[in-house]
């Protein structure tokens, strides 16, 4: 099983090893602290609804990964089967979910600001996982989507930092963008706006060929995944430096989670602990190999002026709080807990 998994992965397979037998050792304290190697006598079969295809880096690198996880800390017991986004497309998943037709969501929260915007604020913080669970974050956020019948289970950064922008052209002065039409979402506007460019709202579908015809003449994209879509065909440049933090998120139908044993609950917290604190690891790796494999079949770096380099990650947290503050007075606690807790770069 773990061969597979580490088949799927284009780059950082000892770092998945590893945090399988990190998560295997957590799991067995686990159980002796509760007195016990199983979980119950009961087999518990969830499922998850992805708002990534099976194919796509996230879902085989955490979400497969923690369904692994999952199988081997309780020894086949809790076990999950996952769906993708051909059953239920990702800007409607959260409410099959809620109504527990599923019982995970793997997602990210721009997916949901329709229903959830709360979520948008953890993007505007660093990739420290430890430090969003000790500072409070985590707890509030929980709290929040508690509320809207979801349990937060986990928050897996994909890596230290997460985008950059893919040109058809180099930059060639300030703003670097100025002009240019950039593909983006929600996450992405504040900075494609703050370097002088005009978003524009596409799916990653429709990235390729908007590239090809001129429809467009960059995207924002995530650092991994660019060659996994066959983008560096229609795109010769890679904007440097890279900027902001993405997480993968976990949540589970509150029904659902109350449902379960104490003994299950613990073991499924560690599990996702084990995974946000690894998987930072794995996608880091993936990272540089892509970059390498990106610039060995023709890509070249383009460097934003400094003072723009230095805004960016402000541009882009500023831009998430600006969406999770519609949340309210909760929002205002979350940030304040995040600034205390030094996540707001």
């Amino acid at each position: 099983m773990k061969h597979a998994v580490q088949q799927q992965m284009h780059g950082g397979r000892a770092a998945l090893s590893a945090m399988i037998t990190k998560v295997s050792a957590l799991a067995l304290t686990t159980a002796i602290s509760l007195g016990s190697a199983s979980v119950s006598a009961q087999e518990v079969n969830l499922r998850m609804l992805s708002s990534w295809p099976e194919n796509q880096a996230y879902t085989k690198n955490v979400a497969a990964t923690f369904v692994q996880m999952m199988d081997e800390i309780s020894d086949g017991e809790i076990a999950i089967r996952i769906d993708g986004p051909e059953v239920v497309g990702p800007l409607e998943q959260i409410e099959p979910v809620q109504a527990g037709v599923f019982d995970i969501l793997f997602t990210h929260p721009a997916y949901h600001v329709g229903t959830a915007t709360l979520g948008m604020g953890v993007e505007g913080t660093v990739a420290d996982p430890a430090l969003r669970r000790s500072s409070g974050v985590f707890d509030t956020l929980d709290e929040y989507y508690q509320g809207l019948g979801l349990k937060v289970v986990a928050i897996a950064p994909l890596g230290t930092s997460a985008f950059n922008f893919i040109l058809k052209e180099p930059v060639s002065g300030m703003p670097s963008l100025d002009g240019l039409k950039v593909r983006g979402n929600q996450l992405y506007f504040p900075v494609i706006e703050g370097l002088g460019g005009a978003p524009v709202n596409l799916p990653m579908s429709d990235i390729y060929s908007s590239l090809q015809t001129g429809v467009i003449d960059g995207a924002g994209t995530t650092v991994i995944g660019i060659r996994e879509q066959n983008w560096h065909e229609v795109a010769g440049y890679l904007s440097r430096p890279v900027f902001g933090s993405t997480s993968a998120y976990i949540f589970m139908n509150l029904d659902t989670w109350n449902g379960l044993s104490d003994d299950q609950q613990r073991l499924i917290e560690t599990a996702a602990l084990a995974l946000e604190t690894e998987v930072q690891t794995v996608f880091d790796a993936m990272a540089k190999e892509e970059e390498a494999f990106l610039l060995s079949n023709g890509m070249q770096v383009t460097e934003l002026p400094a003072e723009e380099a230095e805004k960016l990650n402000s541009l882009m947290f500023d831009g998430a709080w600006q969406v999770a503050m519609t949340a309210g007075d909760i929002a205002e606690r979350m940030h304040q807990q995040a600034a205390d807790a030094g996540l707001i770069d």
